[in-house]
């Protein structure tokens, strides 16, 4: 137990403003620490996604939620996003490219890849249904990501730093178990989002299915709409207007209304999207991890930052896409 308190506050003291006082290092703890830094996500999702709460346009709510989150998280990750950027945007050797990485200025390939993933975390939460929770799957996501990158055989670019310290560390079990037990976890709050919890009508999981099978949203019944010409007749009906929608709109075969709300997304139930945007994003994480051992010949702080942002954004957006 006491080695668990050791590394939670390493995990802790690593990845947030959080104030712990860490009183232990070591490859024990480092271990540790990246097996429980999903833990610190759950945590951080849960207060950054306060903002979502907020009674103010969806936009707003989710830039200050994404504004919140690098607060909380200090910019490290978003600067090791635009260092690894940079870095693997060179075209230079492992040696030179680890060299730009370290420089503390962020060049145009950072400056550009730091724009878009703020840009898709901010537009993906703003179009989703149930944001909080999307958040808080994504911040585990970006989390659960270290936990697969400090396994074993992953090595380090450097002999020194965060990544050496903590790189291979983690138990070869351990990444999988803690991704079966977010795959569950966020399942079940998945359910809760489904059941009304999280606000909207409240519908079982088997309506849920059943309303993506065959078309019909049972959240926003009273509604009726399955076409576009429903959705304008509803909307006029409501505004007391004649309403000029864009094409995009009638074109647009992921149109999802729900109290009211226009949304875009396959319609997924929640109990499923969740689950399977965190998967997205951690494969997306894996596929960057992949690309920097082969460029840098391992992990740094800067590719450990830069996984986080990343299963971040794809978690936002795989859900985007479903939800």
């Amino acid at each position: 137990m006491r080695h668990l308190t050791d590394g939670l506050r390493f995990a802790v003291g690593t990845l947030s403003v959080f104030p712990v006082r860490v009183e232990r290092v070591d490859r024990q703890v480092a271990g540790q620490a990246m097996t429980l830094a999903p833990v610190v996500g759950l945590a951080l999702g849960a207060v950054a996604g306060l903002p979502l709460l907020l009674p103010v346009h969806p936009l707003l709510g989710a830039a200050l939620a994404v504004g919140l989150l690098a607060l909380l998280t200090r910019g490290l990750h978003l600067d090791g996003l635009a260092d690894l950027a940079d870095g693997l945007g060179s075209g230079k050797p492992a040696d030179q490219a680890l060299g730009i990485m370290k420089k503390s200025d962020i060049g145009p390939f950072g400056v550009m890849t730091l724009l878009l993933v703020l840009l898709a975390e901010v537009a993906a939460l703003a179009g989703t249904g149930a944001g909080y929770a999307a958040l808080v799957t994504a911040c585990v996501a970006g989390r659960l990501a270290l936990t697969w990158a400090c396994r074993p055989r992953v090595p380090a670019a450097r002999p020194e730093g965060l990544g050496a310290a903590v790189a291979g560390s983690v138990r070869p079990a351990a990444p999988w178990l803690v991704t079966l037990a977010a795959l569950l976890a966020f399942a079940g709050l998945g359910l809760s989002v489904d059941a009304g919890t999280w606000g909207g009508a409240p519908r079982t999981w088997a309506s849920a299915v059943a309303g993506w099978l065959t078309g019909a949203d049972e959240r926003a019944p009273e509604v009726g709409l399955s076409s576009f010409k429903g959705l304008t007749d509803y909307l006029e009906s409501v505004t007391g207007t004649d309403s000029e929608w864009g094409p995009e709109l009638m074109t647009s075969d992921g149109i999802i209304v729900a109290d009211g709300t226009v949304r875009y997304g396959l319609g997924l139930p929640a109990f499923l999207t969740l689950p399977i945007a965190l998967l997205a994003g951690l494969l997306a994480a894996l596929a960057l991890l992949r690309r920097a051992r082969r460029r840098l010949g391992g992990i740094t702080g800067d590719v450990l930052g830069a996984l986080v942002e990343t299963a971040t954004a794809a978690t936002l957006v795989a859900y985007a896409v479903m939800g």
